[in-house]
């Protein structure tokens, strides 16, 4: 009742594939009856539906309500040999799925490339299963793992796939998204945001009318309202329990008048509560049943029938006998097969509480015992039930193994929440108190619940009594948290203060401090950088650790490659690769990517593939998530800067699939794709993409910063505002001058160039270029060296056009080498801009040979440009034989439109990209849309894959 709306929303949402739908309301509200509403429909249309949910105290057991639900998938599987290799990952966990699966694999080097493997089976289990709606529900109770796999799902769910979830806002987690991580729906899938408000009294009238028919009057609907306030729940029970007394009433004494009900109600103890309406149900269970019941509260889980039967001191019959009456009664659910619960929290909060304080102790010193029984004994829960015994130190004993238990299984989300609960306890052991913040503090990285967990660890830190190292490390990890997580600048703070800390004690430790501090972004001198290296180096150099000299000297190449240093590369090669010590092989992994990223900035294209490779080949074999997802990103950089567009932004997306909660990946991804964009003349779309990487990186400062500095400065120059693109890339200019960095100045110095002598700052631009050039003294850094020259063909192509032109092709000739064709394009077209007055015939040919390169690799915006300027020009020759008649295929202005379209273009950015009237566009987007034989926009896109796949016929010119 007083859900038409919601229910017709969700309905329509379902029936728009892949869809994602969020309902979100407070406990009691009706979220589970609108999703078996959803569901009985569902299966009266046919459809595929699975139903879960989330429970406050698990065990931890990555992934579990999603694979209770897929259980129930075997019927929908294809034959196993038709299945996706990686589905074979989760038999193990779904034994019952035998015979419907693939063999599983030898099995990962460690637990989070396991998880990794488990969430790709997951996706290609219900991808062979589908079109399946997946409902799961009170997400707000998900543990860390399955809030990942749902934003994995949430962000690139298979086609077949609607995602249904539902959750309440907990206020002990204000501020966390419910998918652990900000959540928007990509292009291409639909859904819908509910919010379920109270019912009205409007709606409680309908309610109660259909549950009691005329006993239902105004005065008895306004009771049910105020004591339920609206909650559907709270009036559920209500209305159960005056069925019931109405239904036993007429036996006797004929139906209750309205006096009586409303007598009834108002006698209740607790007006508005659920716990005496609940109480009501239970009162008339035999012995055995509210035995099973009030094991059931206290477990608080859902529990095997033979496991409620012992912690209620139950023989097995007695047990059944119980269970089963608890069922008829509806006090209890089978939540999934062969487990029973509650229905709702607030049912078992209601039995719990009523429980008298003696039973409950019972209750819980059986439920200790059982589960310690159990195979593996589920720590997290039996921690759980020795805190509610009042054993303060049995409780911490246990919560530390659990945390342990929970570290173990990979489960990591798990382990955090029970360690920033010990830490609240304001007498902790001071010893267990620092064993507990150092495991904290060490797994805080992967941490979702960032907030609560530097709460945890700051007070820690300001505790007097620490002892100094143990301090120093747990300061340490939480600046290294703070810095790569929030790109918070006071967590380099913390690590220089931290080096203080271990610095006599911890000398190793306080090393690798030294050389996180080394590598740092921002705008720090490359003295200072190379300062801290030294004092490592010393300590390292009687060190015994060898993973920690690795550390030390991994920073150190890391360092030399982004500054060009010559003698970098023999260094690179000489690291160890195949070495027993993991730690080692893990350091010379990092080496190498950042190595690898250092060639990219400074013009070392095909080096940094190989060093990636190799990176990528290391990252797997010693289990690192972190830097196999950074060279398989830094690889598609490559790939765009080597002209390798096609496909790009899938490849990403598919990459932000496997790695949802990578925030420099998608850092990567904004970049590139917003390259593209500006490339394709969709101007707004690129300034979108900068300007979020400008936001998140704001503080941080450092290469990535430039880079997006640079592009929302070009994007400026081409609206022609190039006061504005000076002003934009002012703070770049200075993190370079600051660091004297000006070899990874990607790009920035020619914008800056341009922009400066455009608006009058001639003398600004000489300066600029001239510190430039020292600053590349002595560096190996042809990416660098190109830019110089285009700095000064800038500066000399309106006094000297054949000196400017010089610098231009040199640029070309340098990009070339590199593997830079979008580069080398805007340098052939730059040396052909300058020579239009003077040698018009090399002018034409030098923006017809840029227009190709552009056209080749898909820069629509800038091929548009060089033929407009050609035309401009009157530099164009027209062909000699005629126009080329397409037919139905399409003319090569309708298949760039028709590109454009496919990426979501609108008829403003195509005609500011192919510089078209708004007219021509209109016109070329018709003609488009029916030689595709489409109707809308969206279509195009596949239509475009469509054609790709058709045989190529050849045209006829006439």
């Amino acid at each position: 009742m007083g859900r038409g709306p919601e229910l017709e929303i969700l309905g329509g949402a379902l029936r728009r594939r892949p869809a994602v739908i969020m309902v979100e309301g407070e406990a009691g509200i009706g979220k589970s009856r609108l999703l078996r509403e959803t569901a009985a429909a569902e299966a009266a249309r046919g459809s595929r539906t699975l139903m879960t949910a989330c429970h406050p105290l698990r065990a931890p057991f990555p992934f579990g309500p999603v694979l209770d639900a897929l259980r129930r998938t075997g019927d929908w599987l294809p034959p196993p040999d038709e299945l996706n290799p990686v589905t074979g990952e989760l038999l193990p966990l779904l034994p019952e799925l035998t015979g419907h699966l693939p063999m599983p694999s030898a099995g990962a080097a460690d637990p989070r490339t396991e998880r990794v493997w488990c969430m790709q089976a997951v996706r290609a289990l219900l991808e062979a299963a589908g079109p399946v709606t997946l409902m799961v529900e009170d997400l707000q109770w998900a543990d860390e793992a399955t809030r990942d796999l749902l934003l994995m799902l949430a962000r690139d769910p298979p086609n077949g796939l609607a995602l249904v979830l539902t959750y309440r806002r907990d206020k002990r987690r204000r501020g966390v998204p419910v998918l652990g991580t900000a959540y928007r729906r990509p292009p291409g899938i639909s859904g819908a945001e509910i919010q379920l408000k109270p019912l009205t009294e409007s709606d409680m009238q309908q309610m109660a009318t259909a549950a009691l028919g005329p006993r239902a009057t105004p005065r008895l609907v306004r009771v049910l309202f105020e004591r339920s306030a609206g909650l559907p729940l709270v009036a559920e029970e209500d209305l159960i329990t005056l069925y019931e007394r109405g239904r036993s009433s007429a036996l006797f004494n004929g139906a209750p008048s309205d006096d009586d009900d409303v007598a009834g109600l108002e006698s209740s103890e607790v007006p508005r509560g659920l716990r005496e309406a609940v109480s009501e149900r239970v009162a008339g269970l035999s012995e055995a049943g509210m035995a099973v019941v009030q094991a059931a509260a206290v477990l608080a889980v859902p529990a095997p029938e033979a496991l409620l039967a012992e912690v209620a001191d139950l023989d097995p019959e007695k047990g059944t006998q119980g269970l089963l009456e608890s069922l008829r009664s509806a006090v209890l659910i089978e939540s999934s097969p062969t487990l029973y619960g509650f229905r709702h929290a607030l049912d078992q909060q209601a039995v719990y509480r009523g429980t008298v304080g003696p039973r409950r102790l019972e209750l819980h010193r059986r439920a200790i015992k059982a589960l310690w029984a159990q195979n593996i004994p589920p720590l997290v829960e039996i921690a759980h039930h020795t805190r509610a015994l009042g054993d303060r130190q049995a409780w911490l004993e246990q919560a530390h193994a659990a945390s342990d238990q929970a570290i173990a299984l990979g489960d990591e989300g798990t382990a955090a929440g029970i360690l920033r609960e010990m830490l609240a306890e304001r007498s902790l052991d001071p010893q267990l108190r620092s064993r507990a913040a150092l495991d904290l503090s060490r797994i805080a990285v992967n941490s979702v619940d960032y907030a609560a967990t530097v709460t945890a660890l700051r007070q820690i830190v300001a505790d007097p009594q620490l002892h100094p190292a143990t301090r120093g490390e747990i300061r340490l990890n939480l600046g290294l948290l703070m810095y790569n997580q929030a790109t918070d600048p006071y967590g380099l703070h913390e690590v220089e203060q931290a080096v203080t800390e271990l610095e006599q004690q911890r000398p190793e430790l306080a090393a690798r401090a030294m050389a996180a501090l080394a590598v740092r972004e921002g705008d720090e001198p490359v003295a200072e950088a190379l300062a801290w290296l030294e004092r490592a180096e010393r300590i390292m150099a009687v060190s015994g650790s060898r993973g920690a000299r690795a550390a030390v000297h991994a920073s150190r190449i890391s360092l030399d490659a982004y500054l060009g240093d010559p003698e970098v590369w023999q260094r690179l090669d000489a690291l160890p690769r195949d070495d027993d010590d993991l730690e080692v092989v893990r350091q010379t992994a990092r080496a190498l990517y950042n190595a690898a990223e250092g060639a990219l900035l400074v013009g070392h294209d095909e080096r940094a593939a190989a060093l990636l490779g190799d990176c990528g080949r290391l990252a797997r074999r010693v289990g690192s998530l972190l830097l196999d997802c950074y060279s398989r990103s830094t690889l598609l950089v490559h790939a765009y800067l080597a002209g390798e567009w096609a496909g790009l932004e899938e490849k990403y997306s598919a990459l932000r699939t496997e790695f949802p909660d990578m925030p420099f990946l998608e850092t990567q991804r904004a970049l590139v794709c917003g390259r593209l964009a500006a490339a394709r003349g969709q101007l707004a779309r690129a300034t979108e993409e900068f300007t979020s990487v400008a936001e998140s990186w704001s503080k941080r400062g450092g290469v990535y910063m430039c880079i997006t500095l640079t592009g929302l400065a070009r994007a400026r120059l081409t609206d022609g505002d190039a006061e504005a693109a000076w002003s934009v890339t002012a703070s770049a200019r200075h993190v370079v001058r600051q660091k004297q960095a000006w070899v990874w100045a990607v790009n920035l110095l020619p914008v800056s160039v341009e922009a400066a002598v455009t608006c009058g700052r001639h003398r600004e631009a000489v300066e600029l270029t001239d510190e430039m050039e020292r600053g590349l003294a002595g560096r190996d850094a042809p990416a660098a060296v190109a830019e110089l020259h285009l700095c000064r063909g800038i500066l000399r192509r309106e006094a000297d056009p054949a000196a400017a032109a010089e610098h231009f092709d040199q640029a070309a000739a340098i990009y070339r080498s590199i593997g830079r064709p979008y580069e080398e394009a805007g340098a052939v077209e730059s040396t052909a801009h300058v020579l239009t007055g003077t040698d018009p015939g090399r002018a034409a040919s030098g923006l017809t040979a840029a227009a190709d390169l552009y056209a080749r690799l898909g820069a629509a915006f800038d091929a548009a440009r060089c033929q407009e300027r050609l035309r401009a020009l009157g530099l164009s020759r027209p062909s000699a034989r005629g126009r080329p008649g397409y037919g139905d295929a399409l003319s090569p202005r309708e298949h760039e439109v028709a590109q454009l379209l496919a990426r979501g273009a609108s008829n403003k950015e195509i005609a500011q990209a192919l510089f078209l009237s708004p007219r021509t566009v209109e016109h070329h987007v018709a003609h488009t849309l029916t030689k595709l034989g489409v109707k809308s926009r969206d279509a195009v896109r596949g239509a475009l894959d469509r054609k790709s796949r058709e045989p190529r016929t050849p045209v006829n010119e006439r």
